[in-house]
């Protein structure tokens, strides 16, 4: 979709009337970090060529404004209060989050009621009778040691207006959802339902989603932890393969319909020869076809390892219906593809020995690597600073190394994939020595 710069003017809630207590300075060289200017922007594309042409065209380049402390706040701390709500699959660093919130409002804005509402946007209808936490440093002390979520999580959609009925029992000011697109189009709602109300609530999103599929940000946290398991995953699956006689390590991987888990895994490992992601269609038979380039590698070498991303190949495989956050629900293709593989070089005469892993749920429920957790506080803090300064109805990223507010309706209009013809994926052809097609269709 081509975007305009009006498309990344970030909403708020009114004019900033509060001092920041954090006594930031407004200076250079002065060895105190500086607060961020409002109209400091970040560029969405770095190249020069495309700077110079809009520049010459008398357009401004897009760009979204940069994230961090503003000096005046929209919200009197010592009377704010917050919420905290994580929906969706569990994914590594959601308690990162959580205690990041919680840590910033508290001892750097001295925030002094903390809700988290438990069990995802059920939790923040009142009829579901679900009573939330009441959040404090001590209550989050040490829940970065342990995966999932202490406030737990649910999928589907909820009544928006109960929502917004429940935030105004509870007084709350800012609302921090942390969950992945369907989080974030329920965060667009709430948003939506408050300003039609002409209510005074701040709406801040923290993206999630192991896929790292959320458009306008660099990756989502709990990417990093994802595909650093996946690894070892693939490092089972090829010592596996190689302990037998033509063995075919298969590792099935998330990635509903973007691919960099296991593109991304396949890099990191080097012991992928195959990598199938939802953004190229591969035929299974035929001079192009899978099984003839995987013969032909397990006559040469003996052994293979194929990483397969969970929503590749979904035209081979039988679809059922939608999931409570209206996903549709795929087709098993890593057990597909088990019994493929086995069928065919059965057929063939050509014994194969396939070992098949799906390490999915014990990703989904792993601790956060170090660098995940690094990033998780960045995230949270930044939320904070944008939430207290009245921003509303945003997602905080990271894009050319630089934290940023994007609007949340932008966020959604569709699904970051994997580009076939990126300089990344290359060197993921290059690393695996996979054709770069492979199918028999006509180019």
């Amino acid at each position: 979709m081509k975007h305009e710069q009006k498309d990344f003017v970030i909403r708020e809630l009114g004019k900033p009337e509060f001092v920041s207590p954090l006594n930031l300075s407004k200076v250079d060289d002065d060895q105190i970090a500086n607060y961020v200017p409002n109209d400091e922007r970040i560029l969405v594309n770095i190249s020069l060529k495309e700077v110079r042409e809009c520049v010459s065209s008398g357009r401004d380049p897009l760009s979204f404004e940069k994230a961090g402390p503003r000096e005046m706040l929209y919200f009197d701390p010592s009377r704010c209060k917050a919420g905290i709500v994580s929906c969706g699959g569990l994914c590594p660093g959601i308690n990162d989050v959580i205690r990041g919130l919680v840590m910033q409002l508290s001892y750097w804005y001295g925030v002094k009621t903390i809700y988290g509402f438990k069990y995802g946007y059920a939790g923040l209808v009142k009829e579901n009778e679900i009573p939330p936490m009441m959040l404090d440093p001590d209550a989050v002390a040490d829940i970065h040691e342990k995966g999932g979520s202490i406030l737990g999580t649910s999928r589907g959609p909820q009544d928006t207006s109960k929502i917004v009925d429940h935030l105004i029992e509870y007084n709350i000011n800012i609302l921090f959802c942390i969950g992945g697109d369907g989080t974030l189009r329920g965060a667009n709602d709430i948003t939506e339902e408050i300003n039609k109300r002409g209510l005074k609530i701040s709406v801040i999103a923290i993206p999630k989603t192991i896929d790292n599929d959320i458009e306008f940000i660099e990756k989502t946290f709990g990417f990093e932890t994802a595909f650093s398991i996946a690894v070892e995953s693939i490092r089972v699956a090829h010592v596996e393969a190689k302990g037998f006689q033509n063995g075919v390590g298969l590792v099935k991987l998330m990635g509903r319909q973007s691919g960099y888990i296991a593109a991304n895994a396949a890099l990191a490992s080097q012991e992928v020869n195959f990598c199938l992601i939802p953004e190229l269609v591969f035929d299974l038979d035929g001079e192009n076809g899978l099984f003839h380039h995987l013969e032909k590698r397990l006559r040469r070498r003996s052994h293979a390892v194929i990483a397969i991303a969970e929503g590749a190949g979904q035209e081979y495989v039988t679809q059922s219906g939608k999931d409570a956050s209206g996903n549709v629900k795929l087709g098993d293709i890593g057990v597909f593809m088990k019994d493929e593989i086995s069928k065919h070089f059965k057929k063939t005469g050509f014994p194969v020995n396939v070992r098949y892993l799906d390490p999915s749920y014990l990703i989904r429920s792993a601790k956060a690597l170090p660098s995940d957790s690094i990033y998780c506080t960045q995230l949270a803090q930044n939320a904070v600073h944008a939430g207290m300064a009245g921003k509303t109805g945003i997602m905080v990223g990271i894009w050319n190394n630089q934290f940023t507010h994007i609007p949340i309706n932008i966020a959604i209009d569709g699904r970051k994939t994997l580009d076939p013809e990126s300089m990344f994926w290359l060197n993921v052809v290059e690393s695996t020595g996979q054709p770069m097609i492979m199918h028999n269709r006509q180019q």
